[in-house]
């Protein structure tokens, strides 16, 4: 039998700990951000499906639409006064987005002013039914927190404009299944103006996405709730559709 020597025992010590170190460091690595943004944005579960549903507020339930169009994700819902249907869109390309409407059947910027305005008179403005900040750029991933408990990653996205109302956003992902769980809109000073929290979910596909969403109005000098509005998504007919809670 060769009895390796007290060199090379310690050489194989070494290696071992150095190997050992590496693996614990990779498994504690804190993923790309732009990666789990990937899946948590529309156009990762719009490649398999259009999506459609209604946005309720009270009394008030009028139906919406997402649908993926080459490089375009295009958002419709039906006024809730003079039924009009109101068409927008936002125009992907790589690290880049720009948002449109549809003006008598024409394509235009969509004006940063009415950005913020809200739609049919509830909680959702245009820029949280388009989510256009989930294509902002450079996020970091700032660590992980559980949302009910489910493990996330927390990814914190800084506003590249001046444009729309929130100066910085904060995104759960849940770590598993890199489902959209939570969104908090902030604005300068740091005090929540939105909060974007997904009570349910469905597999279209191969990927999660949102089947209903409560977003709260949040009144920044007091942190309190001043009004709630649901985003809901009926369950697409496709094969492989698992509606439901995370694990």
């Amino acid at each position: 039998m060769n009895i390796p020597s007290s060199g090379r025992i310690s050489r194989l010590v070494g290696l071992l700990c150095v190997l050992t170190a590496g693996s614990s460091a990779a498994e504690d690595a804190l993923p790309p951000a732009d990666d789990l943004l990937k899946t948590a944005r529309f156009v990762a579960t719009l490649q398999h499906q259009d999506l459609q549903g209604h946005i309720r507020k009270d009394d008030l339930k009028f139906p919406v639409g997402l649908y993926l169009r080459g490089q375009d994700i295009q958002l419709s819902y039906s006024e809730p006064t003079t039924k009009k249907a109101v068409r927008f869109h936002m125009r992907l390309s790589q690290k880049h987005y720009d948002l449109f409407e549809l003006v008598n059947e024409k394509t235009v910027r969509f004006p940063e002013s009415k950005l913020s305005q809200a739609v049919g008179g509830t909680d959702l403005s245009y820029e949280d039914l388009a989510m256009r900040f989930l294509y902002w750029p450079n996020g970091v991933v700032a660590g992980s927190e559980k949302i009910k408990g489910q493990d996330c990653w927390v990814v914190r996205l800084a506003n590249p404009t001046n444009e729309g109302r929130y100066a910085q956003v904060q995104v759960w992902v849940h770590k598993k299944s890199q489902a959209l769980l939570q969104i908090v809109g902030y604005n300068g000073a740091g005090r929540s103006l939105k909060r974007f929290t997904v009570t349910d979910v469905m597999k279209v596909g191969d990927a999660y996405t949102l089947r209903r969403m409560r977003v709260d109005t949040v009144d920044p000098a007091g942190n309190r709730v001043v009004g709630i509005t649901y985003l809901e998504f009926d369950k697409p007919k496709a094969v492989g559709l698992k509606p439901g809670g995370l694990r």
